[in-house]
């Protein structure tokens, strides 16, 4: 998949991209098997809800054939090297399931955290998305404020010890305070990113971003391939590897066929 000169144009200005129907419903499935079986793992890898129902998963790449390949699928590697200009690596892989009633995720830029903890030095970064149900504006789509990316790095964010998902998802999450959001809602506005399932968003790590919580009954299953360019690693190991990586070698692309066969193996 090549991007066009108006969609990388796109990605500059506001801060991300969404292409729909990256993945078909073949691959969508299979990846979205792979994921729930991933969340079944006991291991501190997994973050719960208050109820012990799994909510997030750091380090897919790492437990699952299928989803290690997904992170090397051409559709979200190429993409990135040209957003980039670069050859990438895989920092950090995760998957996010909303279900009714779940946790809410503050206002937060995924750099903040890869920057203050895990030693990334530069804002040069893609957080994508891969979209295993259909997101609408009703069952707690990503909201993020466009083009906050040209803020760079908001210096107001802290961890919160008081999140209610502190000891699970949030202990390394660094918060934005209300008043710095006020700002940069009134700069910049507001908007949702929703789209159908095997859809894919190319979003700068700088943007600030959250979601709140699903009161619908639909559930909402996202995965989360996040790359730097390879000249941008990490220099800090303070967090496990499923947190963030240890191999910065630049990924080699692979195509569906692979990705399909993995799950006919």
């Amino acid at each position: 998949m090549d991007l066009t000169d108006n969609q990388c144009q796109e990605f500059r200005d506001r801060g991300w991209l969404v292409i729909p129907n990256v993945f078909d419903k073949e691959e969508v499935q299979l990846l979205s098997d792979a994921a729930l079986e991933v969340l079944e793992r006991p291991g501190p890898e997994v973050g719960r809800e208050a109820d012990g129902s799994p909510h997030v998963s750091w380090g897919m790449h790492l437990f699952s054939e299928q989803l290690a390949l997904l992170c090397r699928h051409k559709n979200l590697v190429n993409p990135s090297r040209t957003l980039l200009n670069s050859d990438v690596y895989v920092h950090q892989s995760r998957i996010n399931l909303k279900q009714t009633n779940g946790s809410i995720v503050a206002w937060h830029q995924d750099f903040g955290t890869y920057h203050r903890v895990d030693g990334v030095p530069e804002p040069r970064g893609i957080m994508i998305a891969v979209f295993l149900d259909d997101v609408t504006e009703v069952n707690a789509p990503l909201l993020a404020v466009p083009r906050s990316h040209q803020e760079g790095l908001v210096s107001t964010a802290r961890v919160d010890p008081d999140a209610p998902d502190f000891d699970q998802v949030s202990k390394y999450r660094y918060d934005i305070s209300d008043e710095t959001m006020t700002r940069l809602v009134d700069n910049y506005g507001l908007e949702t990113i929703t789209g159908q399932a095997g859809s894919v968003v190319f979003m700068d790590m700088t943007i600030v971003h959250g979601s709140t919580v699903n009161i619908s009954p639909l559930r909402r299953l996202l995965l989360y391939v996040n790359v730097c360019p390879v000249d941008n690693r990490g220099e800090s190991f303070e967090r496990p590897e499923y947190y963030a990586a240890r191999d910065f070698s630049p990924i080699i692309p692979i195509d569906s066929a692979e990705l399909l066969a993995s799950g006919h193996a």
